[in-house]
Protein backbone atom coordinates (compact mmCIF):
# COMPACT_ATOMS: atom_id res chain seq x y z
CA UNK A 1 0.00 0.00 0.00
CA UNK A 2 1.50 3.49 -1.10
CA UNK A 3 1.88 5.87 1.91
CA UNK A 4 1.47 8.73 0.11
CA UNK A 5 -2.06 7.85 -1.84
CA UNK A 6 -3.51 6.76 1.61
CA UNK A 7 -2.83 9.90 3.02
CA UNK A 8 -4.00 11.46 0.26
CA UNK A 9 -7.54 9.84 0.87
CA UNK A 10 -7.08 10.09 4.72
CA UNK A 11 -6.16 14.00 4.12
CA UNK A 12 -9.76 14.14 2.10
CA UNK A 13 -11.38 11.95 4.67
CA UNK A 14 -9.92 13.95 7.66
CA UNK A 15 -10.75 17.46 6.35
CA UNK A 16 -14.12 17.50 7.49
CA UNK A 17 -13.60 15.89 10.75
CA UNK A 18 -16.09 17.56 13.38
CA UNK A 19 -15.26 20.04 16.26
CA UNK A 20 -14.82 18.40 19.77
CA UNK A 21 -17.56 19.82 22.69
CA UNK A 22 -16.71 22.59 25.59
CA UNK A 23 -16.15 21.95 28.76
CA UNK A 24 -18.75 19.66 30.08
CA UNK A 25 -19.98 15.42 30.42
CA UNK A 26 -20.24 14.04 27.23
CA UNK A 27 -23.26 12.41 26.40
CA UNK A 28 -22.77 8.22 26.48
CA UNK A 29 -23.54 6.65 23.46
CA UNK A 30 -24.04 2.93 23.36
CA UNK A 31 -24.22 1.05 20.52
CA UNK A 32 -25.01 -2.78 19.68
CA UNK A 33 -21.71 -3.46 17.24
CA UNK A 34 -18.70 -2.00 16.47
CA UNK A 35 -19.67 -0.40 13.01
CA UNK A 36 -23.05 1.98 14.88
CA UNK A 37 -19.78 2.84 16.76
CA UNK A 38 -17.94 3.80 14.03
CA UNK A 39 -20.93 5.59 12.53
CA UNK A 40 -21.35 7.89 15.60
CA UNK A 41 -18.04 8.39 16.21
CA UNK A 42 -17.35 9.55 12.65
CA UNK A 43 -20.54 12.28 12.46
CA UNK A 44 -19.81 13.39 15.95
CA UNK A 45 -15.79 12.93 17.06
CA UNK A 46 -15.12 13.70 20.19
CA UNK A 47 -18.72 15.49 21.36
CA UNK A 48 -19.55 12.40 22.67
CA UNK A 49 -18.37 9.51 24.36
CA UNK A 50 -19.25 6.42 22.26
CA UNK A 51 -18.80 2.30 23.50
CA UNK A 52 -20.17 -0.69 21.87
CA UNK A 53 -21.54 -4.06 23.13
CA UNK A 54 -21.21 -7.16 21.21
CA UNK A 55 -17.42 -7.95 20.32
CA UNK A 56 -16.05 -8.47 17.61
CA UNK A 57 -15.61 -11.64 15.84
CA UNK A 58 -18.86 -12.72 18.21
CA UNK A 59 -21.59 -14.14 16.51
CA UNK A 60 -24.05 -11.26 16.71
CA UNK A 61 -27.05 -13.69 16.31
CA UNK A 62 -25.67 -15.40 19.53
CA UNK A 63 -24.49 -13.02 21.59
CA UNK A 64 -26.71 -12.31 25.08
CA UNK A 65 -25.85 -9.30 27.64
CA UNK A 66 -23.75 -9.58 30.54
CA UNK A 67 -24.98 -8.20 33.66
CA UNK A 68 -22.42 -5.24 33.59
CA UNK A 69 -23.41 -4.07 29.86
CA UNK A 70 -27.15 -3.83 31.57
CA UNK A 71 -25.26 -1.92 34.06
CA UNK A 72 -24.02 0.41 30.96
CA UNK A 73 -27.13 0.35 29.39
CA UNK A 74 -29.13 2.19 32.46
CA UNK A 75 -26.07 4.93 32.18
CA UNK A 76 -26.45 5.27 28.38
CA UNK A 77 -27.58 8.64 27.31
CA UNK A 78 -28.46 7.25 23.71
CA UNK A 79 -28.69 3.58 22.60
CA UNK A 80 -27.69 3.05 18.88
CA UNK A 81 -29.41 -0.67 17.21
CA UNK A 82 -29.44 -1.99 14.16
CA UNK A 83 -32.64 -1.84 13.96
CA UNK A 84 -34.44 -4.51 16.92
CA UNK A 85 -33.67 -8.19 15.12
CA UNK A 86 -30.49 -9.01 17.06
CA UNK A 87 -31.13 -10.97 20.54
CA UNK A 88 -29.75 -8.42 22.38
CA UNK A 89 -31.48 -5.66 20.93
CA UNK A 90 -34.41 -7.56 21.49
CA UNK A 91 -33.33 -7.75 25.14
CA UNK A 92 -32.58 -3.66 24.94
CA UNK A 93 -36.59 -3.19 24.00
CA UNK A 94 -37.38 -5.25 26.99
CA UNK A 95 -35.18 -3.40 29.12
CA UNK A 96 -37.01 0.32 27.83
CA UNK A 97 -40.17 -0.93 27.97
CA UNK A 98 -39.79 -1.98 31.78
CA UNK A 99 -38.27 1.37 32.79
CA UNK A 100 -34.72 -0.73 33.14
CA UNK A 101 -33.14 1.60 30.87
CA UNK A 102 -34.09 5.30 30.85
CA UNK A 103 -32.15 6.60 27.81
CA UNK A 104 -33.62 7.20 24.75
CA UNK A 105 -33.10 3.73 22.30
CA UNK A 106 -33.20 3.94 18.68
CA UNK A 107 -34.80 1.25 16.84
CA UNK A 108 -35.69 0.51 12.72
CA UNK A 109 -38.78 3.08 13.04
CA UNK A 110 -36.60 5.57 14.11
CA UNK A 111 -34.43 5.04 11.02
CA UNK A 112 -37.11 5.17 8.59
CA UNK A 113 -38.01 8.57 9.62
CA UNK A 114 -35.20 9.48 8.06
CA UNK A 115 -34.85 7.87 5.23
CA UNK A 116 -33.70 4.50 5.66
CA UNK A 117 -34.75 1.46 3.65
CA UNK A 118 -34.43 -2.49 3.90
CA UNK A 119 -32.94 -4.05 0.83
CA UNK A 120 -35.23 -6.92 -0.69
CA UNK A 121 -33.50 -10.39 -0.88
CA UNK A 122 -33.76 -11.28 -4.18
CA UNK A 123 -32.44 -14.72 -3.56
CA UNK A 124 -34.96 -15.56 -0.72
CA UNK A 125 -38.40 -14.64 -0.78
CA UNK A 126 -37.94 -10.97 -1.58
CA UNK A 127 -37.86 -10.95 2.12
CA UNK A 128 -36.34 -7.37 3.64
CA UNK A 129 -32.72 -7.73 4.20
CA UNK A 130 -31.69 -6.47 8.24
CA UNK A 131 -28.23 -8.01 7.69
CA UNK A 132 -25.22 -5.25 7.71
CA UNK A 133 -27.90 -2.75 6.69
CA UNK A 134 -25.02 0.14 7.89
CA UNK A 135 -22.95 -0.65 4.86
CA UNK A 136 -25.64 1.31 2.93
CA UNK A 137 -24.24 5.13 2.82
CA UNK A 138 -27.62 6.06 2.84
CA UNK A 139 -28.89 3.97 6.10
CA UNK A 140 -26.00 5.30 7.61
CA UNK A 141 -26.94 9.06 7.09
CA UNK A 142 -30.07 7.76 8.53
CA UNK A 143 -28.75 6.21 11.60
CA UNK A 144 -26.91 9.44 11.88
CA UNK A 145 -29.56 11.60 11.64
CA UNK A 146 -31.84 9.59 14.26
CA UNK A 147 -28.75 9.84 16.50
CA UNK A 148 -28.39 13.67 16.03
CA UNK A 149 -32.33 14.15 17.16
CA UNK A 150 -31.52 12.24 20.41
CA UNK A 151 -28.52 13.77 21.19
CA UNK A 152 -30.11 17.30 20.62
CA UNK A 153 -32.73 16.21 22.98
CA UNK A 154 -30.63 14.46 25.64
CA UNK A 155 -28.25 17.47 25.73
CA UNK A 156 -30.19 20.38 24.12
CA UNK A 157 -27.18 23.05 25.47
CA UNK A 158 -24.73 21.51 22.83
CA UNK A 159 -27.51 21.01 19.91
CA UNK A 160 -25.90 23.07 17.34
CA UNK A 161 -22.70 21.28 17.89
CA UNK A 162 -24.53 18.07 16.76
CA UNK A 163 -26.41 19.53 14.23
CA UNK A 164 -22.74 20.87 12.27
CA UNK A 165 -21.49 16.90 13.45
CA UNK A 166 -24.11 15.36 11.41
CA UNK A 167 -23.99 18.06 8.55
CA UNK A 168 -20.29 17.80 8.26
CA UNK A 169 -20.28 13.71 8.09
CA UNK A 170 -23.78 13.82 5.55
CA UNK A 171 -21.64 16.58 3.40
CA UNK A 172 -18.56 13.42 3.40
CA UNK A 173 -20.90 10.66 2.74
CA UNK A 174 -22.37 12.17 -0.02
CA UNK A 175 -19.22 13.32 -1.77
CA UNK A 176 -18.04 9.80 -1.45
CA UNK A 177 -21.23 8.58 -2.86
CA UNK A 178 -21.69 10.49 -5.74
CA UNK A 179 -17.86 10.24 -6.86
CA UNK A 180 -18.22 6.28 -7.05
CA UNK A 181 -21.84 6.37 -8.36
CA UNK A 182 -20.22 8.62 -11.63
CA UNK A 183 -18.05 5.59 -12.11
CA UNK A 184 -19.81 2.73 -12.56
CA UNK A 185 -22.54 1.88 -15.00
CA UNK A 186 -26.07 0.87 -14.20
CA UNK A 187 -27.69 -2.61 -14.62
CA UNK A 188 -24.72 -4.82 -13.08
CA UNK A 189 -25.56 -8.19 -10.69
CA UNK A 190 -22.95 -9.34 -8.25
CA UNK A 191 -23.15 -13.12 -6.51
CA UNK A 192 -22.80 -12.05 -2.81
CA UNK A 193 -21.09 -14.91 0.13
CA UNK A 194 -24.03 -13.68 2.85
CA UNK A 195 -26.90 -11.33 2.86
CA UNK A 196 -24.81 -8.58 4.30
CA UNK A 197 -22.64 -8.04 1.22
CA UNK A 198 -25.81 -6.72 -0.43
CA UNK A 199 -25.76 -3.32 1.49
CA UNK A 200 -22.26 -2.52 0.17
CA UNK A 201 -23.46 -2.86 -3.70
CA UNK A 202 -26.58 -2.21 -4.46
CA UNK A 203 -26.17 1.83 -3.65
CA UNK A 204 -23.84 1.50 -6.42
CA UNK A 205 -26.13 0.64 -9.48
CA UNK A 206 -24.95 -3.44 -8.58
CA UNK A 207 -27.63 -6.09 -7.51
CA UNK A 208 -27.01 -8.76 -5.45
CA UNK A 209 -29.05 -11.42 -7.28
CA UNK A 210 -27.67 -14.65 -5.35
CA UNK A 211 -26.07 -15.70 -1.83
CA UNK A 212 -23.77 -18.80 -1.01
CA UNK A 213 -25.22 -18.30 1.96
CA UNK A 214 -29.21 -17.63 1.52
CA UNK A 215 -29.69 -16.64 5.65
CA UNK A 216 -29.01 -17.22 8.64
CA UNK A 217 -31.22 -20.24 9.26
CA UNK A 218 -30.19 -21.71 5.59
CA UNK A 219 -27.32 -23.90 4.59
CA UNK A 220 -24.88 -22.64 2.28
CA UNK A 221 -25.22 -23.55 -1.51
CA UNK A 222 -22.85 -25.92 -3.55
CA UNK A 223 -20.12 -23.90 -5.52
CA UNK A 224 -21.11 -25.68 -8.60
CA UNK A 225 -24.78 -25.08 -7.88
CA UNK A 226 -24.34 -21.21 -8.20
CA UNK A 227 -21.12 -21.41 -11.16
CA UNK A 228 -23.95 -21.15 -14.20
CA UNK A 229 -25.54 -17.93 -12.24
CA UNK A 230 -22.33 -16.76 -11.51
CA UNK A 231 -20.94 -16.77 -14.81
CA UNK A 232 -23.78 -14.54 -16.28
CA UNK A 233 -22.87 -12.27 -13.18
CA UNK A 234 -20.43 -9.31 -13.12
CA UNK A 235 -18.28 -10.08 -10.05
CA UNK A 236 -18.13 -12.19 -6.58
CA UNK A 237 -18.57 -10.26 -3.41
CA UNK A 238 -17.30 -11.84 0.06
CA UNK A 239 -16.15 -10.23 3.33
CA UNK A 240 -12.78 -10.71 4.24
CA UNK A 241 -13.76 -11.42 8.10
CA UNK A 242 -16.42 -13.95 7.50
CA UNK A 243 -15.93 -17.60 8.09
CA UNK A 244 -12.81 -19.78 6.11
CA UNK A 245 -15.68 -22.32 4.72
CA UNK A 246 -17.40 -19.46 3.14
CA UNK A 247 -14.44 -17.73 2.38
CA UNK A 248 -12.92 -20.62 0.71
CA UNK A 249 -16.19 -20.85 -1.86
CA UNK A 250 -16.48 -17.47 -2.89
CA UNK A 251 -12.77 -17.71 -4.26
CA UNK A 252 -13.97 -21.14 -5.61
CA UNK A 253 -16.79 -19.66 -7.37
CA UNK A 254 -15.05 -16.88 -8.62
CA UNK A 255 -12.28 -19.12 -10.71
CA UNK A 256 -14.87 -21.13 -11.23
CA UNK A 257 -17.47 -18.48 -12.69
CA UNK A 258 -14.29 -16.75 -14.46
CA UNK A 259 -15.70 -13.70 -12.43
CA UNK A 260 -13.42 -11.81 -10.59
CA UNK A 261 -13.60 -11.31 -6.60
CA UNK A 262 -14.33 -8.35 -4.08
CA UNK A 263 -13.28 -8.28 -1.21
CA UNK A 264 -15.22 -5.99 1.43
CA UNK A 265 -15.37 -5.23 4.96
CA UNK A 266 -18.60 -6.03 6.90
CA UNK A 267 -17.30 -5.90 10.46
CA UNK A 268 -14.69 -3.95 12.27
CA UNK A 269 -13.54 -1.41 15.13
CA UNK A 270 -11.42 1.64 15.41
CA UNK A 271 -11.72 2.61 12.42
CA UNK A 272 -13.87 5.69 10.56
CA UNK A 273 -17.27 5.06 9.14
CA UNK A 274 -16.19 6.89 4.99
CA UNK A 275 -12.81 5.23 5.43
CA UNK A 276 -14.24 2.02 5.55
CA UNK A 277 -16.70 3.16 2.67
CA UNK A 278 -14.19 3.83 0.68
CA UNK A 279 -12.53 1.24 0.59
CA UNK A 280 -15.23 -1.11 0.11
CA UNK A 281 -16.06 0.66 -3.00
CA UNK A 282 -12.84 0.67 -4.11
CA UNK A 283 -12.36 -2.78 -4.01
CA UNK A 284 -15.48 -3.10 -5.98
CA UNK A 285 -14.26 -1.06 -8.92
CA UNK A 286 -11.19 -2.79 -8.53
CA UNK A 287 -12.83 -6.00 -9.03
CA UNK A 288 -14.71 -4.85 -12.01
CA UNK A 289 -11.74 -3.61 -13.86
CA UNK A 290 -9.11 -6.46 -13.30
CA UNK A 291 -8.54 -9.38 -15.22
CA UNK A 292 -10.52 -12.98 -13.56
CA UNK A 293 -8.36 -15.18 -11.48
CA UNK A 294 -7.22 -18.37 -13.10
CA UNK A 295 -6.36 -20.08 -9.89
CA UNK A 296 -7.26 -19.95 -6.42
CA UNK A 297 -5.60 -17.71 -4.36
CA UNK A 298 -5.98 -14.47 -2.12
CA UNK A 299 -8.15 -12.13 -3.66
CA UNK A 300 -7.26 -8.68 -2.00
CA UNK A 301 -4.69 -6.26 -3.35
CA UNK A 302 -3.42 -2.94 -2.88
CA UNK A 303 -6.97 -1.17 -3.31
CA UNK A 304 -5.60 2.43 -2.34
CA UNK A 305 -4.78 4.01 -5.98
CA UNK A 306 -8.47 3.15 -6.88
CA UNK A 307 -9.40 4.61 -3.50
CA UNK A 308 -7.64 7.93 -4.59
CA UNK A 309 -8.36 7.62 -8.64
CA UNK A 310 -11.75 6.92 -8.59
CA UNK A 311 -13.02 10.11 -6.07
CA UNK A 312 -10.33 12.96 -8.27
CA UNK A 313 -12.03 11.24 -11.18
CA UNK A 314 -15.67 11.80 -9.45
CA UNK A 315 -14.81 15.28 -8.70
CA UNK A 316 -13.54 16.02 -12.10
CA UNK A 317 -17.35 14.96 -13.48
CA UNK A 318 -18.38 17.26 -11.32
CA UNK A 319 -20.79 15.10 -8.75
CA UNK A 320 -19.19 16.40 -5.70
CA UNK A 321 -17.21 19.57 -6.46
CA UNK A 322 -19.70 21.69 -4.93
CA UNK A 323 -19.56 19.72 -1.92
CA UNK A 324 -15.65 20.26 -1.83
CA UNK A 325 -16.08 23.75 -2.82
CA UNK A 326 -18.52 24.85 -0.09
CA UNK A 327 -15.70 24.35 1.85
Amino acid sequence: MRAGTLLIALLLIGSFIPLTSGAGEKPLVVTSIAPLAAIVQDAFGDSVEVVYIIPLGADPHEYQLTASQIELLRQADIIVTTGGHLPVEKKIAELKAEGTITGEALFIDDYKANGFRYLKEHWYNEKDNPHGIWLDPYNALAIAQATEKALEKADPHNAELYRKGFECFNERVITIVESYRAILTENLTAIIQMPSNQYALEWLGITAVASIKPEEEVPALGVDELVEKAAEADLIVYGHESPEQLTDAAKELAVKSRKSPAEITVFWKDRPYTEVLIENSAAVIKALEEKPPEKLAEARTDVTRYVVVSIIVGLVLGTALGVILKK
